[in-house]
């Protein structure tokens, strides 16, 4: 009991350390290097495409910072909510989930885009960033295929490469080796492009693929989401993180509509 009181001690502690400031930060790019491994909705939103309008605003280069330590309300909302829900909360610069709250999804739509930003668990954990969500389901992830967040050593997701940290949940696994432990930051980046998508994990290519295509037919057949009628459906939604009910942190989100 005392060994595993001082593990939830020292889990806490990693989580509380390393917010503030954006040290280490990830850096988009166009084409970065990397390895290969295998309540009341809300009114319309902005869709966007190659630009933006509302209070989505780009720069120079393109990229809108969704959040970098401010007022997180400004570019995200709750599921099917038109305000910011409590139980996530800013602190040390982070945007955290530190109790019920729902899941966050951007305010405005996007279609083709690059999306990076950095995320931090607790000992076994479980969250998630979904796109092309839509409000027209129950759930996020009813429409909105996910980039798994995980404690793939405490979880049991953990055991099945399918459902592990980085993973495009159910359809394309995770290497070993890739996730970060826990306490420390993972970057992540999802690109878009029409049909066809990747996925990097801490600079490496967890996987690429082009979805409606002969084999991605093949692997949503064999996955949960075969009955979910409205999975993956949607070309234009919402960018979502996830509310698991546990504890997960996120820093430095940043994404560049594309046309």
């Amino acid at each position: 009991m005392k060994y595993q009181i001082a593990m939830l001690v020292s889990g806490l502690g990693m989580m509380l350390s390393g917010c503030a400031g954006n040290a280490a930060q990830s850096t988009p790019a166009s084409a970065p290097v990397s390895t290969t491994a295998a309540s009341t909705k809300s009114t319309a939103p902005t869709k966007v495409a190659a630009s933006t309008t509302q209070g989505t605003t780009a720069s120079g280069d393109g990229w809108i910072t969704l959040f970098d330590g401010g007022d997180p309300a400004k570019y995200f909302r709750g599921f099917k909510k038109d305000s910011f829900p409590t139980g996530w909360t800013v602190r040390d610069g982070c945007l955290v989930r530190t109790g019920p709250g729902g899941d966050l999804i951007t305010r405005d739509e996007f279609q083709n885009f690059d999306l990076t930003l950095d995320w931090k668990i607790l000992k076994g954990g479980n969250s998630g960033i979904m796109y092309h969500v839509s409000e027209d389901a129950n759930n996020t992830y009813d429409t909105g295929p996910e980039m798994q967040i995980l404690d793939d050593d405490a979880h049991n997701d953990g055991k099945d490469r399918l459902t592990c940290a980085g993973a495009n949940y159910a359809l394309y696994p995770a290497p070993k080796g890739i996730v970060k432990p826990v306490g420390q930051w993972n970057s992540i980046r999802i690109l878009c492009n029409g049909n066809h998508v990747e996925q990097y994990m801490n600079g490496v290519q967890i996987c690429s693929f082009d979805a409606g295509s002969a084999d991605w037919k093949a692997r949503l057949l064999a996955s949960k989401f075969s009955k979910f009628p409205l999975y993956a459906t949607k070309s234009t939604g919402h960018i979502a993180l996830q509310d698991h009910g546990d504890e997960v942190a996120f820093r430095n989100i940043r994404i560049k509509p594309l046309p």
